[in-house]
């Protein structure tokens, strides 16, 4: 039975109707309690599925994150995919407990764009503008309509070009087997990361599209198709079961017409990656947490990286928890958190709202 004196802030659960009494009471009053906890305003090294663990049950307002994307990053080379898809599905149950009734967890993530799929047919692509020879099958028909004896070695030899190139233009490019190595597809992770939120409790909320700089340097592999320019990223959003505090007056008129109510957001990645390879602009979890949290709330980001949520959670007067597997990285986050707070506070980002 729930208490009916508790109240949490400001909520008196005692007057939700019965059924929601019982099927949220244990979402509110979390039985399992953890002993020490993790303090507030600390990075702490170690794996996020262990760390999580120690994290006082309803606690954190929004829990906000970039995992590794499986794209052969250093940090993630050791992870086969199906680790991969474990580290992840892991990490957002052990999310549940800890997310205050009425929080978020929010996972800014992409789509695996060179995802080797071995099951895919293996077709070599008719790359007409990469084709070293300006020879069409018609040109090979003609020179055979006069002289039908000639084989492939007169022809190579009649357009000056190799008897493979022959076969190919007159029997299709896969004369000789197509392509030898593994095909690469798209895979698109949205229905993986919405599978494991909702097995672990959570219910999908809310999604923004994040319109980044284009991958200018990585963007020759589309000449060979026609896949699009790397130049977005997902940021997935997902409510625990509770009251949710909803209040306009976090952002002003402008901000909520410009990216409070709108689905897509623009704005620059980070420049250089040059302290640490995967950094997300402090601009995106500035704007979660501002939208999604009050004063005085805690966020967490379990790949801390090189500090960027801590960062901005201290700039929105918010507390966090950071967790980071790398010590090195741990300890960029701490120098770069401590930078911060070295500046004059009268004159420093911790005056915003």
């Amino acid at each position: 039975m729930v208490e009916t004196q508790h109240s949490v802030e400001n909520f008196c659960f005692n007057r939700l109707p019965k059924g929601l009494q019982e099927s949220l009471g244990s979402i509110y009053y979390a039985g399992k309690q953890v002993l020490d906890p993790l303090a507030e305003n600390a990075i702490y090294v170690g794996d996020a599925r262990d760390l999580l663990k120690q994290v006082a049950p309803n606690s954190i307002a929004v829990s906000v994150w970039s995992p590794p994307y499986f794209v052969g990053k250093s940090y993630e080379k050791h992870l086969s995919f199906d680790d991969w898809k474990n580290l992840l599905e892991t990490v957002v149950a052990n999310h549940f407990p800890i997310i205050k009734p009425g929080g978020f967890l929010v996972i800014n993530i992409a789509d695996i764009l060179v995802f080797r799929d071995e099951n895919m047919p293996k077709v070599q692509a008719d790359a007409v503008q990469r084709k070293k020879v300006s020879l069409h099958r018609e040109d090979i028909l003609q020179v055979l309509s006069e002289k039908p004896h000639w084989k492939k070695d007169d022809l190579a030899q009649h357009f000056r070009c190799s008897e493979q190139t022959i076969d190919r233009r007159l029997n299709g490019n896969n004369a000789r087997g197509g392509k030898y190595g593994t095909q690469s597809r798209v895979k698109i992770v949205g229905g993986l990361v919405e599978k494991w939120a909702l097995k672990a409790g959570f219910y999908p909320y809310d999604r923004r599209i994040w319109v980044k700089d284009a991958a200018w340097e990585n963007s020759r592999w589309t000449s060979l198709s026609y896949r699009a320019v790397d130049e977005f990223e997902y940021i997935y959003i997902f409510w625990k079961p509770g009251v949710t505090t909803y209040d306009r007056g976090r952002l002003s008129d402008t901000e909520w017409k410009t990216w409070g109510a709108r689905g897509v957001w623009s704005f620059p990645s980070v420049r250089a990656n040059d302290d640490h390879e995967a950094k997300f602009p402090i601009e995106l979890p500035l704007r979660v947490i501002k939208l999604l949290s009050n004063k005085g709330d805690t966020v967490l980001d379990c790949f801390i990286g090189s500090g960027t949520t801590a960062i901005a959670a201290l700039r929105m007067g918010r507390k966090y928890i950071g967790m980071e597997l790398k010590p090195e990285y741990a300890n960029l986050a701490k120098g770069n958190i401590r930078k911060v707070l070295n500046i004059n506070v009268q004159n420093s980002i911790f005056d915003a709202a």
